[in-house]
């Protein structure tokens, strides 16, 4: 993973609306515009040789809000979400410079973090970060 992440420069994405996985699973998140190409190309870097994995659903660039219990919660925390992205005036562009890799906690409620990789492989910071 370090050998294929120091390879990739750190690039930047934007970020669009606030969307759902609604029905599969009560998921709220912000998709990927701008940059989600790039994301698909590491994934599918990644998704490589020893570090394939079957996966349940296709890859999708996104920045996870929630995950619930219960699609109705859910449904009303997007409907919050939506309205408060909406009124959001800061950036919405940011560099992606490390990947955090993370798994579920057995309540699959929260993500824990495992291990962060740096993108580049570079020590010192860049101008762009």
């Amino acid at each position: 993973m370090e050998n294929i992440c120091a390879a990739v420069e750190p690039f930047e994405i934007s970020l669009g609306d606030v969307e759902a996985f609604f029905p599969a699973t009560p998921t709220v998140f912000i998709r990927v515009d701008y940059g989600a190409y790039r994301m698909r190309e590491l994934h599918d870097r990644l998704n490589t040789a020893e570090l394939w994995a079957p996966e349940q659903w296709p890859y999708m660039p996104h920045l996870t809000i929630v995950k619930m219990a219960d699609l109705e919660d859910a449904v009303a925390t997007m409907q919050r979400a939506r309205q408060r992205w909406s009124h959001y005036q800061g950036p919405r562009r940011l560099l992606v410079d490390k990947l955090t890799f993370v798994r579920e906690s057995r309540e699959q409620l929260q993500w824990i973090d495992l291990v962060p990789i740096p993108l580049g492989g570079r020590l010192a910071p860049s101008a762009l970060r």
